[in-house]
């Protein structure tokens, strides 16, 4: 047997992928894997802010389209980048147990999000960063930060940026947490729905695949993120708007506890819900619908204009 998984072509997206592979092969020793590397839209333009060239599918498209035409298995991704609606014959065959969730700062000189000087530059592809940055801080000069996270973190060393911030899941993975200045508390910076997860990708009718994919599940996960996503769809938000999610709950426990955000480019209008539930779906749709009763769809509206 063997599966070809499709990659994006980052330090990052090859750990990802060999750590699934890796993983499969302990559990299935005679399990032959290899990747097909595929550069993405998202990897192609360093020269924009991501905002400015789309959110949905910027990094997940090329893999989606290898998937459909059986080029490949599976494809790997960060949860967060992957659009909260599969297209027709993909589904998200397993999500494995989340990492670190938190947003990291990272500064040559030492400087935290509080000590930074009256207006340092701070970099950030992020709207959802920058906007929760600009609550706290808004003497602070935002500025458009891309490329690879080993590309974003040599220019925050090289002093190009007085900080820059970055998703604390990537950093681990790739062993740099040790150039984290600060971990921003989830009070500070609430992440992005499904950020720390990964989602593997393959075709709904691949009965074989999603037999072996299954030994990865992770149910706690899956819930939490499920209502988080299911948040984000609820505000008709991609992933380059400014929407914040995270969801917890307990393998003792059938709660799901879920804090939603919805916050203005410039940080000053925030829309902050809370709800526990059951039912993953239900929570995501009822807070979404609780922020768009509190004025969310008038922010959202204004970034969509912007």
């Amino acid at each position: 047997m063997k599966l070809t998984f499709a990659t994006r072509p980052s330090a990052l997206a090859r750990w990802q992928t060999q750590w699934v592979i890796n993983v499969l092969q302990n559990i299935y020793p005679n399990l032959e894997c290899e990747e097909k590397v595929i550069t993405t839209q998202g990897d192609k333009i360093l020269d924009k802010p991501l905002p400015e060239i789309g959110g949905k599918g910027l990094f997940t498209q090329e893999l989606e389209s290898e998937l459909l035409n059986d080029g490949v298995h599976c494809a790997v991704h960060s949860l967060k980048d992957l659009p909260v609606e599969n297209p027709a014959g993909l589904t998200v065959g397993c999500i494995p147990a989340r990492a670190e969730v938190r947003d990291a700062l990272i500064s040559a000189n030492g400087y935290t999000l509080a000590t930074l000087p009256t207006g340092a530059s701070v970099g950030t592809s992020s709207l959802r960063r920058a906007a929760q940055i600009l609550s706290l801080r808004p003497d602070l000069r935002i500025q458009s930060l891309r490329g690879n996270v080993d590309t974003r973190l040599r220019k925050a060393l090289d002093g190009q940026y007085d900080a820059i911030i970055l998703a604390g899941a990537g950093l681990t993975r790739l062993g740099l947490d040790g150039h984290v200045t600060e971990w921003l508390s989830l009070d500070v910076m609430l992440p992005a729905p499904g950020q720390g997860a990964l989602a593997i990708q393959c075709r709904a009718d691949d009965e074989v695949t999603l037999t072996l994919l299954s030994k990865l599940e992770d149910q706690a996960t899956r819930k939490a993120v499920t209502a988080e996503r299911a948040f984000l769809q609820g505000l008709g938000g991609g992933c380059a708007v400014p929407v914040a999610a995270y969801a917890t709950n307990s393998d003792q426990s059938s709660v799901i506890s879920l804090t939603g955000l919805v916050i203005s480019e410039d940080g000053k209008k925030v829309v902050k819900v809370t709800g526990e539930e059951i039912d993953a779906l239900e929570l995501g749709n009822e807070l979404a619908q609780k922020a768009i009763n509190n004025g969310a769809d008038k922010i959202l509206k204004l970034i969509t204009v912007h």
